[in-house]
């Protein structure tokens, strides 16, 4: 029997001791851009003379950057399920192709947003209707961001092919020296040192890019490496092959759909409908001071940085289902996937709840630490009040978001993306947009608090649906390798241990040459 397909070794290990193995990396990598998303918010907000305009402008660009390539990201997703289905198979070498794929994609998707870096000041501008400081910071940031999206773009592509291997751990390498240089760059471009120029917000704009560079670099290098090449042909199949670029574009729009649908209502929600509800409360009080649309906007990107420390360690748990997951499908094991889901749901949600409950007790501390000293005592009393609502809030729907996250794993890895990527996209415009100025409307004294109670019901109710979705077993029955005819590993106990990898893997570490 060749290399690659043979039999998975059978080992006694504990399902969770397993979990983590695979799961464990996966998560640093998505807490690193956690760690990255805080101290670009943090320094922002250092900058002189103090005001929430800059941390409200970084926000907001980074949005407004963030949507159009938020598609490519949803898209290049399902190379994951692809190569550990692969893996599954006991075929790992076909995944190099759709490697591959994540880096043409990326390119080809880049070049056709790069137009939008032209529009970005209508957007903000005309139909957001923000002007002043906010709109020239904001319009900087995201025209920045958006021309070297490309490294970004192509490093969470490449980085799908090695998760969906169960390496992890080199994304996670490549994000931790991403994250490092971002902040070094961010230091020295934001504030001037080592003689640079003080560029404030365009500054970190520039460092993002840079940390985004190093990122690519690093995961180009360990996939074009000769241990990867000879044993997966990482080179050789460097050409763009048509039938894995529409497998992926098959198998993958959906979930592209879903994800820059739902970063369109959450971007409007941030840049749109914050800032409108805080004029609303502003004229329901009495309070015409002009400020507290800016401050609202600003408190919800604060308090967005600490739901970023829930959040995105439940992304990597996301992503780290859809890797097993995907793998016991092509083992031919459902039963197996249906118990990793179990075992995951049970750990995204106990972090989830056990950050919510913490938001709750540090609510007011966690805001002010990103209120610089300087700011007007009034000012800062009104940020740290309405902070502490919205943590509150927040709060309430982390469980549901813990259960939409392990189940969007969960199905993607067996290939069901349409039905969750339709839910989410009616339910996005249903509770985020047409719920928000609705709130806004009838409630205009809670300020921003209408929203995001809006943006609550949104989580709660996706979450219950698509785990009423996985308990229907509809998942079970999907194929994704329609067009191969080789048999499944042979299987010789219920509960095989995932992290034991073919001959076809062997030698292959993260330290490899």
């Amino acid at each position: 029997m060749s290399t690659e397909n043979a039999t998975i070794p059978t080992h006694e290990r504990s399902p969770l001791v397993e979990m983590f193995a695979i799961a464990a990396p996966t998560i640093a990598t998505m807490a690193t851009y956690t760690v990255m998303q805080f101290f670009d918010g943090l320094m922002v907000s250092r900058i002189d003379p103090p005001s929430p305009v800059y941390i409200a402008a970084q926000g907001n660009g980074g949005m407004v950057s963030w949507i159009p390539i938020s598609f490519s990201v949803g898209l290049l997703g399902v190379i994951n399920t692809f190569v550990a289905q692969y893996f599954g198979r006991g075929e790992p070498r076909k995944g190099a192709d759709y490697g591959w794929v994540g880096l043409w994609l990326s390119l080809i998707l880049w070049l056709l947003l790069l137009p939008v870096v032209f529009v970005i000041p209508a957007v903000c501008g005309g139909f957001l209707g923000h002007e002043g400081q906010l709109l020239e910071y904001e319009v900087s940031y995201a025209q920045i961001c958006l021309v070297g999206a490309v490294f970004t773009m192509i490093a969470r592509g490449i980085a799908q092919f090695f998760f969906g291997l169960h390496k992890a751990k080199i994304p996670l390498i490549a994000a931790s020296v991403a994250v490092t240089v971002n902040i070094a760059a961010n230091w020295v471009l934001i504030f001037g040192h080592f003689g640079a120029p003080a560029l404030g917000i365009k500054g970190a704009a520039i460092g993002t890019i840079i940390g985004g560079f190093c990122e690519m670099f690093v995961l180009m290098l360990v996939f074009l490496s000769p241990a990867y090449n000879d044993k997966f042909g990482t080179r050789s199949e460097w050409k763009p092959k048509l039938r894995p670029i529409l497998d992926i574009v098959k198998l993958g729009w959906p979930a592209g759909a879903m994800i820059t649908n739902e970063m369109i209502c959450w971007g409007y929600l941030m840049t749109g409908l914050l800032p409108l509800a805080g004029k609303a409360a502003g004229e329901a009080t009495g309070d015409l001071s002009g400020e507290s649309g800016e401050i609202h906007n600003a408190v919800g990107w604060i308090a967005l940085r600490f739901m970023h420390v829930a959040f995105m360690p439940a992304v990597g748990m996301s992503i780290a289902l859809t890797a097993i997951i995907g793998r016991c499908m092509g083992m031919g094991r459902p039963d197996l996937a249906a118990k990793r889901t179990w075992l995951g749901l049970y750990l995204t949600v106990g972090y989830m709840g056990t950050c919510g409950l913490l938001m709750v007790i540090f609510r007011e501390r966690a805001v002010g630490l990103f209120i610089d000293e300087g700011t007007d005592p009034e000012i800062a009393s009104r940020m740290i009040a309405i902070g502490g609502w919205v943590m509150v809030i927040a709060s309430v729907f982390q469980v549901f978001d813990a259960l939409g996250m392990a189940m969007t794993g969960s199905l993607r890895g067996a290939g069901d993306t349409v039905w969750p990527g339709v839910v989410s996209v009616v339910a996005s415009w249903l509770f985020l947009v047409l719920g928000g100025h609705l709130m806004i409307e009838y409630y205009p004294k809670l300020g921003s608090l209408g929203p995001w109670s809006a943006a609550a019901g949104y989580i709660i109710f996706v979450g219950g649906a698509l785990f009423v979705r996985f308990l229907g077993g509809k998942w079970r029955t999907m194929k994704v390798i329609r067009h191969e005819d080789v048999p499944s590993l042979t299987q010789t106990g219920p509960d095989e241990d995932l992290t034991a990898s073919p001959d076809a893997l062997s030698g292959v570490t993260p330290g490899s040459p």
